[in-house]
């Protein structure tokens, strides 16, 4: 009986002289003058395709074969061949070919090699279809199993945090809300919305952040993770922006920042050298076709010690840079995008985390040094895009906490329960975000975050 099989484990030389079924869609297909047709099929397990030789014996030949063309599904059967091909270590000669769905050569859009990215997130349904957005699927795919194992190898609970919630972790107020309430008619108290009538009896939202809740774990059973999908409602179309993303947020109590920085570091090492061993095919095709420094970069930041370095003296690195900026550096202000990229790519040449910046620009959840003047927050920062992590030491003292809450403006009754973390049995404890997108991004090379998810949320876009 023969094997059903991928097209990855069938382009392997190993599988030569097996009999296998193989299951996928056509590429390309190519008539030759002796009587027999080549077709390119793919399955999406891998970059590459397997060359099929469907021969005109075939009973379906002339009526299905020589109609296939780009997009049609096939199911072949037959016997792995070595082949004597350039580029390739087999091919399959078919005894049988089973057509499944074919793909009119009229309306089909993906006929031409290339289409622009720009066209490609009109018909998002089919794009996974390209040779880039079916490396993305895969890279993406490895990432995320290296996340997982990253943290389940590590010690860490993985927690699911909810995805309707009361808090704004924040504190900048660009959320989506949930509401049952007519909108046509809402009930009113004055003249404000009464949402003691609405299905949570209170205002609600989609989360921007799973961390306080995975402080709750933390705090609790010692080391936790979330990761899944989160929400910003913010109006923003730029090539970095999503409405809807994915972040893994890590929370470690008895951790200290320095234990967050490491563990930081290891993280980022694990997952990008997780997708140079498991993805080369892909990562080769992004060398070649997206980025010519992807490797380079990677293969750098894995063999690299991170550079720490307090915010205070970035500044000073960069104002005696001699560099023209186009935004103004001062103490007290955030780094842009240009400033890391040059602490990172000109000056240090390797990854830098950032630590302890001003009071003022961070949220009122990161634990404030004795000066005063600054908090216990880092940023980790890579060549070509500047910060890819976000962390810190939070603040475990109730007082301070409080504080904290004041002089943003928050009301502390609705943070009740984070505020009971510090009344019973606080701790020491840290945690980061990473947002999977950006860090794809990264990895890849592509050029909008738009590219690197299936379905990409942003303003006036939810298609599929």
């Amino acid at each position: 009986m023969p094997e059903t099989m991928s097209i990855a484990k069938a382009r392997d030389a190993g599988a030569i002289g097996s009999q296998v079924i193989l299951r996928g869609w056509v590429r390309t297909r190519r008539d030759s003058k002796a009587g027999f047709s080549f077709i390119e099929l793919n399955d999406g397990s891998c970059f590459g395709n397997i060359q099929i030789i469907a021969g005109g014996e075939l009973d379906n030949y002339e009526s299905e074969v020589k109609r296939l063309s780009a997009g049609s599904s096939i199911t072949v059967s037959g016997t792995v061949k070595e082949s004597p091909g350039k580029g390739q270590a087999t091919e399959l000669q078919a005894e049988e070919v089973t057509v499944h769905g074919l793909a009119d050569v009229e309306t089909y859009p993906l006929q031409k090699k290339r289409h622009s990215f720009e066209f490609l997130r009109t018909i998002a349904h089919l794009r996974p279809r390209t040779n880039t957005f079916g490396a993305i699927a895969r890279v993406r795919n490895c990432v995320c199993r290296s996340i997982h194992g990253f943290f389940q190898d590590e010690g860490f609970l993985y927690i699911h945090t909810p995805i309707i919630t009361a808090s704004d972790c924040e504190g900048a107020g660009e959320m989506f809300q949930v509401t049952t309430l007519d909108l046509a008619n809402p009930p009113k108290k004055g003249p404000e919305i009464d949402f003691a009538e609405d299905f949570f009896d209170r205002p609600t939202f989609l989360p921007v952040s799973g961390q306080l809740d995975a402080e709750v774990f933390a705090c609790s059973l010692g080391k936790a993770y979330t990761f899944g999908p989160t929400f910003r409602a913010e109006n923003s179309n730029t090539s970095r922006h999503l409405a809807e993303f994915w972040m893994v947020e890590p929370e470690m109590a008895f951790f200290e920042l320095d234990d967050n920085m490491d563990l930081a570091e290891r993280f980022l090492k694990r997952i990008f050298r997780d997708v140079l061993d498991q993805c080369p095919e892909d990562m080769e095709f992004f060398n070649k076709r997206i980025d010519k420094t992807v490797l380079e970069t990677l293969q750098g930041i894995v063999a690299s010690r991170f550079v720490r370095l307090p915010y205070t003296e970035a500044i000073e690195i960069l104002k005696n840079s001699g560099r023209k900026f186009d935004f103004p550096i001062d103490w007290g202000t955030d780094l842009q995008a240009e400033h890391e990229r040059y602490l990172t790519e000109r000056h240090f040449k390797c990854p830098v985390i950032l630590y302890d910046y001003p009071r003022t620009i961070k949220p009122f959840y990161m634990r404030v040094n004795d000066d005063g003047r600054t908090v216990r927050a880092m940023d980790v920062l890579v060549p070509k895009v500047g910060e890819i992590i976000g962390g810190s030491q939070r603040e475990e003292r109730l007082d301070v906490l409080q504080e904290r809450m004041a002089e943003q403006d928050l009301n502390a009754e609705d943070y009740w329960w984070y505020l009971d973390l510090r009344r019973y049995g606080t701790v020491p404890h840290s945690g980061f975000g990473l947002g999977l997108e950006r860090v794809i991004q990264f990895i890849t090379g592509m050029a909008n975050i738009r590219d690197v998810l299936p379905f990409p949320r942003t303003p006036g876009s939810a298609e599929v």
